[in-house]
């Protein structure tokens, strides 16, 4: 499995209120796969199948204070047999569990680096705690 193309279509962010009561924020993240479809390439000579996926990778804050949401597309580079198999399960809206870790993983990669760009932005807390350096606690006895 290869990624051969990777881009967002829709960057959609708001933040629609201030956390100014101090609520405890619950800040969830989902992902949508809303299409899998062979796609063919007349340019591209090879053996491997690329399959077309759409996503959606969103972001909200509970109790509706903002959003972000990412759409996009995906092309992957499959052998035969296992796009065949990707299509056959994508008919009852189900994949291959080692393709749809790929996915996912790839979808979350991608999409959370941005939408920690845009939550810098817009000064919202971050869905994801950075790395931070603390203070070594010496206690002496």
């Amino acid at each position: 499995m290869k990624v051969i193309g990777f881009n967002f279509t829709k960057i959609d962010a708001e933040k629609i209120k201030e956390n100014s009561e101090g609520l405890k924020l619950k800040i969830g993240t989902s992902i949508d796969i809303s299409q899998i479809k062979e796609v063919k390439f007349k340019i591209l000579k090879t053996k491997e199948h690329i399959l077309g996926i759409d996503f959606s990778f969103n972001v909200k804050y509970e109790p509706d204070m903002a959003k972000v949401s990412l759409l996009g597309k995906l092309l992957v580079s499959l052998e035969p047999k296992l796009a065949k198999e990707v299509l056959n399960q994508w008919k009852d809206k189900k994949m291959p569990e080692d393709f749809k870790f790929f996915l996912f993983n790839v979808i979350l990669k991608k999409s959370t680096l941005k939408a920690l760009y845009i939550e810098e932005d817009l000064n919202l807390p971050l869905h994801m705690p950075m790395p931070s350096f603390k203070k070594e606690n010496k206690e002496s006895n």
